[in-house]
């Protein structure tokens, strides 16, 4: 049977089903094929917090979604065009965000009458006409593995185990997608387990091979591969970048790199990532609390490594104190603060942006720090590098907030030429600095006003180091008045003068009257927001800040160009307070805390409106 073969320029594919379904594996896995065929892409997994939330029921609903493109493309796309659901609690968790028209993949196997009545379905909507806006394709995902793994010393429990994977063969075909990624994978996954290999690859290839065979689908499509710059690159998700991006600051800074970690949703991974690179001179410790972590890393950077510390929003109040100590000891220390939904324990698997004013004042005393926000996955990598620099050169701990939403996402990266990356290396302080052979520690860079970096066991160089307050230049403990506020005025200047570049403003004509600012990973849905209403012949313009804390040297200059500033932000207006207060400008907020990214087609809206409220 010939099939006819449709050329699309991108599709959004959602697949979903319960927490033991293999979801995030099976998205990773068509992610791999897609970004080895070229396509630029970008994904948004999506899963419970719960270890294992009750089978079939909506809080166990896991789902992955992923855009992919013949062109360059920003976010993982507001609304799937393919909705593969593993049974009827992944349907209905997901049906709301399907466009009319769209695709339904269903496993009929799953939508039994116990199944159904554990979601509120008082009848089967596969069979109810209630579907008959979208175009559905139901397929026995389950009973088709079984059937094509009969050859195998499988248990029939074992066997359905590898449905996921007969969903990845049928749309690995629907979508000519290259199969030789995932059988290699498989096959080293399960290495000390061939047979287990063996079945999972056939249930694949059967997938493929029923897409090929039946009538349920007459029509594969194919989306060509994107035209990117030249260069050599790799999927890449945003806590792998983060992670390349330090072991590549320890070298270009020529510091053996220490992370001190204590495991926490969505910053764990960095951990995991950190521990496979011992080879680069990487150290890894996970500490018994996240007290001791970031004890371990400050004591490392005292020690003269680069100190390093991951987390999330819990994890950063406990660490406040230590955190303080740093600043006051002004030595260089990095804090990864993988942002996610809150208060307390909150939403851990969710993305949130609510952690921008304790990053900034959430010590006692006054304690400034520099914070970096990257704005992708792949800018991660950067945005790591940055962090280092700014910590080494001015001798201070740096807040880097990524989210939960880059974190786990994931996109196209090219690898960047070693010749490419800055030497961000600073010497340590070797010879005595003041008179008569004696040290100072506290005696400044009159450029950067950073401290001198002397590691302990230099001979000549001891001195005093802990978390009172030190005379200025000497070091020795102060209680004097006047000392005290120059110590705290000078540490606040430090920071204030950290160079970071201009804030760069996309606007075309220099015709736009509304300005959006953004920060973080709100970037994609923005730009993409302002791509369609510049498509529609709308004016706008686009300024997006990677350094927080301090702002660019024009932001306010900025700001002040334009008519109107709108600000989209995952939370209640916490920069939006920052930049009234700071620069006098009325800051229109848009917040909303949902644990999800901006849709770009929900922002469009908010803009339009904006220019329209003229």
């Amino acid at each position: 049977m010939t099939k006819q073969v449709q050329q699309l320029d991108r599709v959004i594919i959602r697949f979903a089903g319960d927490s033991g379904d293999g979801m995030q594996l099976t998205g990773d896995r068509f992610t791999a094929g897609t970004a080895e065929f070229g396509n630029d892409l970008s994904t948004l997994p999506n899963f419970p917090a719960e270890i294992r939330a009750p089978a079939g029921t909506l809080p166990g609903v896991s789902s992955f979604q992923l855009h992919f493109a013949d062109h360059d493309i920003l976010t993982p796309g507001d609304a799937p065009n393919v909705l593969v659901a593993m049974n009827p609690a992944a349907l209905k968790a997901n049906l709301g965000d399907l466009p009319k028209g769209a695709d339904i993949i269903a496993n009929t196997d799953e939508f039994t009458k116990r199944n159904l009545q554990k979601v509120g379905y008082d009848s089967n909507p596969l069979e109810d006409d209630s579907l008959s806006e979208w175009r559905v394709h139901a397929v026995p995902l389950t009973s088709l593995t079984v059937k094509a793994l009969e050859d195998f010393d499988l248990s029939k429990k074992d066997a359905e185990r590898s449905k996921n994977m007969f969903a990845l063969g049928l749309l690995s075909w629907l979508y000519h997608r290259p199969t030789e990624h995932t059988i290699k994978f498989l096959e080293q996954k399960f290495a000390k387990k061939p047979e287990i290999a063996k079945a999972n690859i056939a249930a694949f290839q059967a997938g493929w091979n029923y897409g090929e065979t039946t009538e349920s689908f007459s029509v594969s499509y194919e989306v060509r591969p994107a035209r990117l710059a030249p260069g050599v690159y790799r999927n890449i998700s945003g806590n792998q970048a983060l992670a390349y991006g330090l072991i590549a600051a320890s070298v270009q800074s020529k510091l053996p790199l220490f992370l001190g970690s204590y495991p926490i949703t969505p910053a764990s991974d960095i951990l995991h990532e950190l521990s496979k690179h011992k080879r680069f001179g990487v150290r890894t410790f996970q500490a018994e609390d996240e007290i001791a972590g970031v004890g371990a890393a400050l004591g490392a950077a005292f020690g003269g490594a680069l100190g390093v510390t991951t987390t999330s929003g819990p994890g950063v109040a406990l660490k406040a104190e230590t955190i303080g100590l740093a600043v006051t000891t002004e030595l260089p220390l990095i804090i990864v603060d993988v942002q996610r939904a809150g208060p307390s324990t909150g939403m851990p698997t969710k993305t949130e942006q609510t952690d921008l004013l304790m990053a900034m004042f959430g010590r006692n005393g006054e304690s400034p720090v520099p914070v970096v926000a990257p704005m992708s996955p792949s800018d991660c990598f950067d945005a790591a590098l940055e962090a280092a620099r700014i910590a080494i050169k001015y001798r201070t701990p740096v807040m880097l907030l990524s989210d939960g939403y880059l974190a786990n996402g994931s996109e196209p990266w090219r690898l960047p030429e070693v010749s490419e990356l800055p030497d961000i290396s600073q010497p340590f302080t070797t010879e005595p600095n003041g008179e008569d052979g004696k040290f100072l520690p506290f005696k400044r860079d009159p450029e950067t006003l950073a401290r001198p970096w002397a590691i302990p066991g230099t001979a000549g160089l001891e001195h005093r180091i802990g978390g009172i307050e030190k005379a200025d230049g000497t070091g020795n403990i102060s209680y004097d008045p006047d000392n005290h506020d120059l110590m705290v005025r000078t540490r606040a200047a430090k920071v204030a003068g950290i160079d970071v570049p201009d804030l760069v403003v996309d606007d075309p004509d220099g015709e736009a009257k509304v300005l959006v600012v953004g920060w973080g990973s709100t970037y994609g849905p923005i730009a993409a927001a302002v791509r369609r209403i510049r498509r529609s012949g709308g004016k706008v313009a686009q300024a997006h800040l990677r350094h927080l804390n301090p702002l660019p040297a024009n932001t306010g200059e900025v700001l002040k160009r334009y008519d109107k500033v709108l600000l989209p932000e995952i939370n209640l207006g916490q920069l939006a307070l920052l930049l009234r207060a700071k620069f006098l400008v009325d800051v229109i907020s848009y917040n909303r805390v949902r644990g999800l990214p901006f849709k770009a087609e929900e922002l469009a809206g908010v803009i339009q409106d904006v220019i329209d409220s003229d």
